[in-house]
């Protein structure tokens, strides 16, 4: 699939590229910045340390604030909701997103709290069909998707210099459709050779492949499979308070190094 096919498919149908950025974002195209976070759920809040942010669409689905010479985008959770915040990025002055988000462990060594790095994702999702080929009987599922090979390297350095005592971890992500039907797969996801499990990433990196936007993804652990501290039981007080902590202390932190100020 190239990425102009899709525009032009909204364009066959009468839309124009400011359209495509005022009805899936909800700001004009001149509002995104170079710099653009990307999150499922968090909102900028959480992070303090980025600066004052602007909500620039209070009635939109999609949230869009300004924090200085960022765009900050809450998209919503899954790779459909997802896909239709970061594609529209393709039409504006965006130059790099870093995707942040929550990230399931699959390894007893990887603690609630710590920070993972992605070197690729492992198609799971359907939502990645739709941008991966004109041919929907080309099945990807199960392909291994990669982020932007000099952001990851910027960022696995970033992160090197940052994070201290606290620990971090190359991930090998699995992006899946639902957190409840996951449980039942975990051994053949294990058996792929993947070490966490979330929902988005594996859609993010292919999207940002095609219109050439260079993206890496920066997790925070929030459950432990293996460990039985998943999303639904077994998860501690004390875990979740050090996540907090990691994460609004250390992500902004890596964001404003890679993002340069």
């Amino acid at each position: 699939m190239d990425y102009n096919k899709l525009i032009l498919g909204l364009k066959r149908f009468g839309a124009t590229e400011e359209d495509i950025c005022i009805n899936r974002l909800g700001v004009p195209i001149e509002y995104i910045k170079e710099n653009v976070i990307i999150a499922p759920w968090w909102e900028p809040v959480i992070f303090p340390d980025l600066g004052e942010a602007e909500l620039l669409n209070p009635s939109h689905a999609i949230k869009v604030w300004s924090i200085n010479n960022i765009t900050y985008i809450k998209t919503g959770i899954g790779a459909p909701m997802f896909l239709e915040g970061l594609l529209p990025l393709g039409v504006t002055n965006c130059k790099r997103i870093i995707f942040i988000g929550s990230v399931s462990a699959l390894d007893s060594n990887i603690g609630i709290g710590d920070i993972v790095l992605p070197e690729y994702s492992v198609c799971g999702d359907g939502a990645s069909r739709y941008i991966a080929s004109d041919d929907f009987k080309q099945d990807i599922f199960g392909e291994k998707v990669y982020p932007d090979p000099n952001m990851f390297e910027t960022v696995k350095n970033v992160i090197e210099r940052t994070c201290g005592n606290v620990s971090w971890h190359i991930g090998r992500t699995f992006s899946i459709d639902t957190i409840f039907a996951q449980f039942a797969h975990i051994d053949t996801i294990l058996e792929i050779g993947c070490n966490t499990i979330e929902m988005e990433s594996a859609a993010a990196f292919r999207a940002a492949k095609l219109m050439g936007v260079p993206l890496i993804a920066l997790f925070s652990v929030s459950d432990n499979t293996v460990t039985n501290k998943s999303l639904v039981s077994g998860r501690t007080a004390e875990e979740m308070e050090y996540r907090k902590f990691v994460r609004r202390e250390l992500f902004p932190k890596i964001i404003l190094s890679v993002f340069g100020g």
